[in-house]
């Protein structure tokens, strides 16, 4: 019988499930669909769906098509726990997702009691893939090499500065600051201020009093781009000028609608953009012809499936739990990402962060460009 952790809060969540019973082999995308998070939500859920057509088109899964089940996590933990009982309940043997650290942590061990391979495309905090799960990987990187990227840029690039170092206290935002802190300090680099705030604040003001009390020229955010766009506009509105650093989970052009012109000038890590290698061109445009920017973790979702379907052909069976140990031990497989290779705990093998500055464009929009 199949197994059911935690309690399903199904009539108290907001769920979207499509796909047929006959399915051959049911693929779930677990993200945020809704909220405030819903611009990463519809990255992974496109990159998806563009990776199973082509997928199917091509055949299937040694010889399987695959269906899709969408469930709407809200990036809430409790909901994401309901999407994992949802998708185990209708037959899942794959989650692509999810998006946030603190809902995929939880989710993987629904997941991996029930025999589900998950494969995450955002969720960079380090103990998703260090607890010995069978099932966990990522093609994302993790927070221990991006807050050692940002720390290392920051100690070369501001050795004067006066360091705050801010986090919106959930598994990814704090473990990101956290980690950019012990880089910092491990240089003899000591913050000015180190502070926590909550998802889902709007007003700021108390933060920016602090900033501007202890001088702050550097300002590190460990957070998402709602709360970062905000705080940015804010601290513009003060009069305050900082320099604004952050990580991946702020690479949405959806920050510039909410900082405006604030956000010029703003850095950020994040791995180098599949957008730019020339393989990738047709697709790019494809997406483009349809409306859609593929920007951020569109394609690290794409090159999910695209690997597990690599993995399973090479195995020869859809089995998860093989499917799992080929990842880790037949790659590299041809990817939007470029050969992808995983390590024994479901990390990826290529190069990691690199750093992005926000500015106009050629075309005159504000977007993120690498350095």
């Amino acid at each position: 019988m199949t197994k059911l952790l935690f309690p399903c809060m199904v009539a108290a969540t907001m769920l979207i499930f499509t796909g047929s019973a006959g399915a051959d082999i049911l693929v779930g995308i677990g993200a945020p669909l809704t909220g405030p998070n819903a611009a990463m939500g519809a990255q992974i859920k496109r990159g998806v769906e563009a990776a199973t057509a082509a997928i199917n088109d091509a055949g299937g899964i040694n010889g399987e098509k695959i269906d899709l089940a969408f469930g709407d996590d809200v990036s809430d933990p409790k909901q994401g726990i309901s999407v994992a009982n949802k998708f185990v309940a209708d037959g899942a043997k794959i989650v692509i997702g999810h998006y946030n650290s603190g809902v995929s942590i939880p989710a993987s061990e629904v997941y991996a009691e029930n025999g589900i391979l998950q494969v995450t495309p955002a969720s960079t905090n380090p103990k998703y893939t260090e607890r010995g799960l069978w099932n966990t990987f990522r093609t994302c990187g993790r927070d221990d090499q991006q807050g050692k990227v940002a720390g290392a840029y920051i100690a070369d690039h501001f050795k004067d500065a006066k360091i705050a170092i801010v986090n919106d206290k959930t598994p990814y935002g704090q473990g990101l600051a956290d980690e950019t802190k012990k880089a910092l300090n491990a240089q003899g680099i000591t913050e000015v201020l180190n502070e926590g705030v909550h998802t889902g604040d709007k007003d700021f003001s108390a933060l920016i009093s602090k900033v501007k009390e202890a001088g702050v020229t550097v300002f590190y955010w460990g957070g998402v781009h709602t709360e970062a766009g905000l705080i940015m506009r804010q601290l513009a509105d003060q009069g305050l000028k900082v320099q604004f650093i952050s990580g991946a989970a702020i690479v949405s052009n959806e920050l510039a609608s909410i900082a405006g012109d604030a956000v010029i000038g703003t850095l950020n890590t994040f791995g180098p953009d599949p957008r730019n290698n020339p393989a990738n061109k047709e697709l790019i445009e494809k997406f483009r012809a349809d409306g859609f920017e593929p920007e951020a973790f569109t394609l690290y979702a794409y090159g999910a499936l695209q690997a597990i379907a690599a993995a399973a052909n090479v195995a020869e069976t859809n089995d998860p739990e093989l499917i799992s140990k080929s990842l880790k031990e037949k790659g590299p497989f041809k990817t939007v990402l470029g050969d992808l290779a995983f390590d024994e705990k479901g990390d990826p093998k290529f190069p990691g962060y690199v750093m992005y500055e926000w500015k106009k464009g050629p075309d005159g929009k504000i977007g993120y460009f690498q350095q």
